[in-house]
């Protein structure tokens, strides 16, 4: 054995051909930022012994549990967990839910030796529900751990990590599942033209977006994943949506304009990521996936939080086995063509549209709670129907034909607080679009340009950071950035004789009392061009909310 990242577990030969062990020997960093660099530059890709050095001290600084498994207590259980089954024969725990254990160029014991390691897991964490990404992350870590007890007190202190600033892996139905919504949510803000390719090829969009883990725990290759973790160990979960936010870029640059091989895009991204290694290499996939601007960790974790209420509110907390993800309603089946009716758009406009607004209402139904036609020009009777409704989307019809309208991520009834006063209300949720005589969609300025601003530290007096949660629509919430001014905030108004959306140098709409009038322009909120002719006459305005499916 040369060293402990090269062990009896691995097939030499398939290793060699995979990764050569030329990189250097030693490791003296003990800054974070430096590590980050060295972790992203793949400093120790190239040494399985230094790599394992690594691993070693990276999982042993995890803040954990008091109590966290160790090497002794797997020596102590494993005979009496395994008894006299041969290790290749053994069933995987029912929380990896039927993933296979990648193979990761190990050999026969080192596959067994996967099995084993979960199975004791499992008995001394009866808490984990669903963790199908842990039989990649044992697999991995069994290539730089002596023998069998290490690797399983390795993988232990990563499921163990209590410090709530840095999460790791799901191990619940509803952490994955929350994550699988918030990926939606990122793809849909930081990667447009894929996913207007995913809606337009499949009928079942967010379940694509649910396979997001897979394509890095099982489907990319051993160098790919291994790339990943070095980083990951360092810098925590939002690495992943990085890398798989990236992995969507290159499939869309790749397959975009050519017929998909088959009528399963699910399909066809995980083949593409198995043979990534024909279009890109480990070091362009980092190298785009830390392109991407995303948002600050917190920003992130409000988005989750949100998720997470929203699925416990609609009842999906665990995986039930005759529902599955089946019960979902998805973007091109929320909105029903026999029992859809609108003046103002089509079905599939209305499919469109639905794909844009973030996951957590798409799995609603479309609500029809305002129409002018029906009930009249009015200002103030748009305000009845609608408030108590949160979020609404604004639709507006043209004399012209024109058709734009905005996603408004607050109750209308928030326009009561100031007194009667025209203020400003909602949050970075809120954006405007036109849909004729061509589709454009603007969204919160800071979503393009995050250098405009830096997100608030949360401090124990800061009011905003008391329960974020409390509110539908927390996620990108003015109040948790520094921004240099009040008009890339100004999302929506309303008063007795105007309504409002965007502002700052001019409106991207206003609406005039009689709902007979409207103007638009660029403003500072959306850095939109006008959504329509700039002085437009109104021939129907609809307000529609999000009816859960459950509820019907």
């Amino acid at each position: 054995m040369d060293s402990p990242g090269y062990n009896c577990f691995v097939d030499r030969d398939k290793m060699d051909a995979v990764i050569q062990d030329l990189g250097p020997k030693e490791l003296s960093c003990t800054e974070l930022q430096e590590l980050k660099q060295l972790a992203r530059q793949g400093y120790w890709a190239q040494s399985h012994a230094l790599r394992g050095k690594v691993y070693q001290r990276l999982i042993r600084d995890i803040p954990c549990r008091t109590v966290t498994p160790d090497a002794s207590v797997y020596s102590d259980i494993v005979g009496k967990i395994v008894g006299k089954h041969s290790s290749s024969s053994l069933p995987l725990p029912e929380f990896v839910d039927n993933t296979q254990v990648p193979i990761y160029c190990l050999n026969a014991r080192g596959e067994g030796a996967v099995r084993k390691i979960l199975l004791c897991i499992a008995n001394q964490f009866p808490d984990i529900s669903f963790c199908p990404a842990l039989p990649a992350v044992v697999a991995l870590l069994l290539h730089y751990s002596i023998d069998e007890a290490e690797c399983f007190e390795k993988a232990c202190r990563i499921l163990a990590c209590n410090d709530p600033s840095k999460k790791l892996i799901d191990q619940s139905f509803l952490a994955f599942e929350s994550s699988c919504m918030t990926f939606g949510d990122l793809v849909n803000k930081y990667c447009q033209a894929a996913h207007k390719l995913m809606v337009a090829v499949s009928e079942d969009v967010l379940q694509v977006y649910s396979d997001w883990q897979r394509w890095l725990f099982g489907e990319l290759p051993l160098n790919y994943f291994a790339r990943v973790f070095d980083v990951f160990l360092v810098e925590g979960y939002k690495v992943l949506y990085r890398v798989a936010l990236a992995i969507l870029k290159f499939f869309h640059k790749v397959r975009a304009g050519q017929p998909l091989e088959s009528d399963n895009v699910k399909q066809d991204i995980r083949m593409f990521v198995k043979d990534i290694s024909k279009t890109v290499s480990p070091e362009k996939l980092l190298e785009k996936a830390f392109a991407i601007r995303l948002f600050s960790r917190k920003e992130i974790q409000l988005l989750q939080m949100a998720n997470e209420k929203a699925l416990k509110q609609k009842g999906i907390t665990v995986k039930q086995k005759s529902v599955s993800l089946s019960k979902r309603q998805f973007v091109h089946l929320a909105v029903h063509a026999e029992n859809f009716r609108s003046e103002i758009v089509s079905v599939k406009e209305m499919r469109d549209i639905w794909s844009w607004v973030p996951e957590r209402f798409a799995l609603c139904q479309p609500l029809l709670l305002f129409s002018s036609l029906q009930h009249g020009y009015s200002l103030s009777r748009f305000y009845f129907q609608c408030e108590g409704h949160e979020p609404t989307l604004l639709l507006i019809k043209t004399t012209q034909k024109e058709v734009c309208g905005a996603y408004l991520s607050t109750d209308w009834s928030e326009r009561n607080k100031y007194g009667g006063k025209l203020s400003f209300f909602g949050t970075g949720e809120c954006f405007v679009f036109r849909l004729q005589p061509e589709v454009q969609r603007y969204e919160w300025v800071v979503i393009k340009h995050p250098e405009l601003t830096k997100p608030v530290p949360c401090t124990s007096s800061h009011s905003s950071c008391s329960d974020p949660a409390d509110r539908l629509s927390p996620f990108l919430a003015a109040r948790h950035f520094n921004l240099p001014s009040k008009t890339e905030s100004m999302f929506m108004a309303g008063g007795t004789d105007c309504l409002i959306i965007g502002g700052g140098g001019g409106q991207a709409l206003y609406i005039d009392g009689d709902l007979n009038r409207g103007r638009t322009g660029h403003c500072d909120t959306f850095n939109n061009q006008p959504l329509c002719s700039e002085n437009f006459l109104i021939a129907a305005v609809e307000a529609w909310g999000f009816q859960d499916p459950d509820t019907q």
